[in-house]
């Protein structure tokens, strides 16, 4: 069961969201987890809302538009007769419009293409607990802390794309239960905490943890939340990262394909059991997993 908790979900940081953050998870019975999305052959799916992504038509152009989202760069897809934003949309985002620029290769004409965020209601949990169970020490609300600012250069990584959007389909990196549904959000004592940021998956300590695409490992390490932690580059804003690892196989350089071991599944960080948290970001946003799966 995770007790997962995204540093960067965080903004502005509070004492009690922070405080907040190490609760143990229940697992939610499998008729509460959010449905499977609808099946595909293009990935990831588009999914206009919280947590999901947008896929936006760019239209044909000589070589690749650049696009950003708030200043943040987009991961920019296809080829010199469609190209394609893909806009990863955060659990924190505002229903309704909004917008994404984008710049001509030469660099001159800008323009806005605008899209609709629909509203999403993610399962809640109610909870009553104790309250010093919620406590950080100050060392631990200070290692936090340190962690959250080292953790927001990791997520800005942007490296060039991917060349095929058929290759973002993605491999789930253990094979078990999906145990804690994406958006899922806990109320404890009636402070509510934020969002589950990624998928849970039951698995024993030391089943294998691989490479869910083609990746550069950018960081590794452990962090007081999510424990034994490796962080995959896959392009283009396009990151990954997998907690609570027993074993970190890797380190910051390698370069990894599909299905290439990089670690074990284990119980580090503030966990009440072994599983893998997978999250997965695009353009600094945490998104829903499922929509890189096949099903």
């Amino acid at each position: 069961m995770s007790t997962h908790h995204h540093p960067l979900t965080h903004r502005p940081l509070t004492r009690r969201s922070a405080l907040l953050g190490g609760l143990g998870l229940l697992a939610l019975p499998a008729s509460r987890l959010a449905a499977a999305p609808q099946p595909s052959d293009v990935w990831p799916q588009a999914s206009q809302v919280p947590g999901g992504i947008a896929r936006l038509s760019l239209g044909p152009a000589a070589t690749r538009p650049v696009a950003y989202a708030d200043d943040v760069p987009l991961l920019v897809l296809g080829d010199v007769v469609e190209w394609t934003a893909l806009v990863g949309i955060a659990l924190t985002a505002t229903p309704g419009e909004a917008s994404i620029t984008v710049q001509a290769s030469q660099g001159v004409d800008q323009r806005q293409i605008s899209y609709t965020v629909a509203p999403k209601r993610y399962s809640e949990q109610r909870l009553k607990v104790a309250p010093g169970t919620v406590d950080l020490s100050p060392e631990d609300a200070a290692r936090y802390e340190r962690e959250r600012v080292h953790l927001a250069t990791v997520m800005a990584t942007f490296s060039e794309p991917v060349p095929q959007a058929a290759a973002l389909r993605m491999q789930v990196p253990t094979p078990g239960r999906r145990s804690s549904s994406f958006g899922l959000r806990r109320v404890f004592n009636g402070q509510a905490r934020n969002p589950h940021s990624g998928m849970d998956i039951a698995a024993s300590t030391g089943t294998k943890v691989a490479a869910p695409l083609p990746g550069r490992v950018i960081d590794t390490g452990d962090y007081f939340f999510n424990g034994n932690t490796v962080w995959l580059d896959h392009g283009g804003g396009l990151l990954s990262m997998v907690c609570h690892l027993s074993a970190i196989d890797v380190q910051p350089g390698d370069v990894l394909k599909t299905g290439e071991r990089l670690g074990a599944v284990g119980a580090t960080g503030r966990v009440t059991g072994p599983h893998l948290h997978w999250g997965v970001i695009l353009n600094r946003a945490m998104v829903d997993p499922a929509l890189f799966l096949a099903a």
